[in-house]
Formats: structure tokens, C-alpha cells, sequence
């Protein structure tokens, strides 16, 4: 093979270990091979890059194993120009599996250009992904806190969310936390309802008999506690994520026009995709990475399955959300390709269609900084007249009707 990198360096990463490989140009056109292991501790990864300045190494090349990878890429980000390459792109030949051989393996194909290099944004963008990670994660502890209180309360025979609809609203917490305080009149506790729910007090008192034991008190106690916990924790994230967004403030605010996308969802995708849509020459570059678009697996002339690529689950989730929000909002171009293709390919193929739309809209927003233009609810009838007259005309038809059609003052 042709040799583009003069002197590559590869790493086999592992949780307490790194083995390092360097190819060098040697006598004539011989290329000299040198392989090393180091400690993955602080002081391991600065012997590392000394050893890889030591041979005047171009780039570093190391395999995305789980998050082993990340301290690595911070001591040597700076120094070297770095590449984290998928391990499904370099599997090396079975039967010739040990940690050396990964090592060299994995520079033979850097020093051949053979590498794709997976994308990993600057600094800054990593802080905010782990940022609104970690939000995600304590928002899901808060639901499944949430899930545990209902079933407790269910337990207890006591119904309040059959008349209340949040049992965590101003008025539900009140009635909660003073059943922990003890407090088990059903009128006492439906005297504390507000606003609206006040007209349901008969109801409440109903509602509100039950069997709320001193073990109840004690779990209800601590799920309350932990809710309140995990409010302030994503509180305060959402507060540092605000600071971290900084030149991606526009961004955000571009993207909470497009149907579906609030804030918080815009957020992730900033911090998911990097925010900086040079690293996807078009959209559909940027929804294959996502995994946002049908698989391509063709043999023999036969195309197989189409199932989507993996990609950030994180932004995936995230895009699933705004699509199912944006398939519930009224006469806007999104909804209606959702009804249009749910009825042909079923309602997952349809949101992940709407998937695709949503991250096509954010390339092209991020690109040129124009606000989202939806297209309306109607799109796909202005799109074709001629063939919704035809397929309306073929329904009414099949179902017995003479059809005459007569144009109107208002077509044009």
C-alpha cells in the first residue's frame, strides 16, 4: 500500500492500558515499526505523548472504545492531529487477535489513508453535550420518581389523580405533603385545593379516604424529597447550559421556530451535532450520520434491509420527541407528511421521516441563518393538483359515485 502518513501513530485503548504503535520510515523503502505500552493514569498519558513526540509522529489514530478513549484525546488533542475511528471500519482478521497486533493493525490502515475519522467536536461543544446529557438523565430520574409515587399512592387506596390532573401541580403537593405530616381528614386535606380544583371538593373528599400508613409516609417522604433533589440539579444544568451555549444562542433561537423543536430539544442538537454544519457537506450527510435515513445494503442487485444506521442515541431521542410533538400541531407542513405516510408505512416510519424533514430544516437553518418557512399543511396538494383531483375522483368513484367536475372562479 502507498504510504500518505510518513510517520502515523495508532493506540489501542483500554480502560488501564494503551497500546501504541509507531510505522517510521527506515532504510531504503523499508518502514520501521516501534510498539509501546503505557498507563492510562495521568502520568501513563504523558509518558504516551512524550514518547509520540519523541518519534515526530504526524497523527494518532485510536479506536472509540467506550469512554476509555476521551482521556487520551485530551492529553493528545493538542499536540497531535487526532483521529477516533469507528471499530466496525478496522476489525482486524480473525484468529489474529491480541493487543499488539489491534495496535499495528490500526496504523498500517492510518499510514495508508484508510481511515475515516468520526466526528468529535471542539472542547467547548463536548462540555455542553455532557452538560445536557446529564440534564436528560436526572429528567428521566424525575418520571421514574414520578411513576413510583403514583403506584405508592395507588397503594394506599387513596385516588387523588383520578380528580386532580397533576398530583405534583400547587394543589396536589399540598394535599401530599401534609398526608406526610400526618394529616388524614379528607376535608382537611381537600380544603388545601386552589383555583379551580376547589369546585371539585366533594370529589376530593372522596378521593382522598384511604389506607396512608406510617410506611407510606416514610416512602412518599423521601420520593418528594428526591423529586425536589432532581428539580434544583436540573435547574441548576439548565443555568450552566445557558452560559455554556454562548455563540449558539442565535442557533437555538432559529431552531425553536421549526415545529415540534423547543428549547431544550434545540439545545441538544446543537450539542450533539457540534453546532457547525461545515462538518456535513449536505443535509443528507448530516441525517445519515444521525441515523436518520433508510440503510443502503445492496448485493448481487438485490436490495436488502433498509434499516436505519446507528447514531447518537441522545439526538435521536431527542428528534423523536420534536417529531411526535410536531406531528400533533395544526395545518403545518410536518403534520400533514406524518398523516400522508403513516397511512402507507406506519406511524415509526412516518416519525422517522419527519426525523429526517426536522434535521434537513437545521442544516439548512444553520447554513444560511434564515428562520424556518413551513411550507403549510396543504404542500402536498398544491404540489400535484392534477393528481389529488385524480386520486379524490377514483375514491368517490369506487365508492359508486358519477363524478362531473366543473372549474371553479377560484382555480387557477
Amino acid at each position: 500500500m502507498d504510504v500518505i502518513v510518513e510517520r502515523p501513530g495508532a493506540l489501542d485503548v483500554h480502560n488501564a492500558s494503551v497500546m501504541a504503535c509507531v510505522r517510521l520510515p527506515g532504510e531504503g523503502r523499508r518502514r520501521v515499526e516501534h510498539v509501546a505500552e503505557f498507563e492510562t493514569t495521568t502520568q501513563g498519558l504523558l509518558a504516551l505523548r512524550d514518547w509520540l513526540e519523541a518519534h515526530s509522529v504526524d497523527k494518532v489514530a485510536m479506536e472509540a472504545t467506550g469512554v476509555y478513549w476521551k482521556p487520551v484525546w485530551a492529553v493528545l488533542e493538542e499536540r497531535f492531529e487526532c483521529l477516533l475511528v469507528n471499530a466496525r471500519h478496522v476489525k482486524q482478521v480473525p484468529g489474529r487477535k491480541t493487543d499488539v497486533k489491534d495496535a499495528q493493525w490500526l496504523c498500517q490502515l492510518l499510514e495508508a489513508g484508510l481511515l475515516r475519522a468520526s466526528l468529535v467536536p471542539p472542547k467547548p461543544v463536548r462540555t455542553l453535550r455532557n452538560l445536557t446529557r446529564y440534564r436528560k438523565a436526572q429528567i428521566r430520574e424525575r418520571q421514574r420518581e414520578m411513576n413510583r409515587l403514583h403506584k405508592v399512592m395507588q397503594d394506599t387506596g387513596i385516588k387523588l389523580d383520578c380528580v386532580a390532573s397533576d398530583i405534583m401541580g400547587k394543589s396536589g403537593r399540598a394535599m401530599l405533603d401534609a398526608l406526610v405530616a400526618g394529616t388524614s381528614d379528607p376535608v382537611v386535606l381537600a380544603d388545601l385545593s386552589r383555583g379551580l380544583l376547589r369546585k371539585k371538593i366533594p370529589a376530593l373528599q372522596q378521593a382522598l379516604e384511604g389506607r396512608f400508613d406510617s410506611e407510606h409516609a416514610l416512602i412518599v417522604g423521601r420520593i418528594l424529597a428526591h423529586i425536589d433533589y432532581l428539580e434544583e440539579a436540573i435547574e441548576a444544568l439548565s443555568g450552566a447550559i445557558e452560559e455554556q451555549l454562548g455563540p449558539f444562542a442565535p442557533a437555538v433561537e432559529l431552531m425553536c421556530t421549526i415545529p415540534g423543536v423547543g428549547r431544550r430539544a434545540a439545545e441538544v442538537i446543537i450539542a450533539e451535532t457540534g453546532g457547525d454544519m461545515s462538518a456535513f457537506p449536505t443535509a443528507k450527510h448530516l441525517a445519515s450520520w444521525a441515523g436518520m435515513c433508510p440503510g443502503n445494503d445492496e448485493s448481487a442487485g438485490k436490495r436488502r434491509s433498509g434499516k436505519t444506521r446507528k447514531g447518537s442515541k441522545w439526538l435521536g431521542q431527542t428528534l423523536v420527541e420534536c417529531a411526535k410533538t410536531a406531528n400533533r400541531s395544526k395545518d403545518t407542513y410536518l403534520s400533514a407528511q406524518y398523516a400522508r405516510l403513516r397511512a402507507r408505512r406506519g406511524a415509526n416510519k412516518a416519525t422517522i421521516a419527519v426525523c429526517h424533514s426536522i434535521l434537513t430544516a437545521v442544516w439548512h437553518m444553520l447554513q444560511t441563518g434564515e428562520t424556518y418557512t413551513d411550507p403549510g399543511g396543504d404542500f402536498f396538494t398544491r404540489r400535484n393538483p392534477e393528481r389529488t383531483r385524480k386520486r379524490l375522483v377514483t375514491q368517490l368513484e369506487s365508492l359508486g359515485y358519477t363524478v362531473t367536475l366543473e372549474e371553479g372562479a377560484a382555480a387557477t
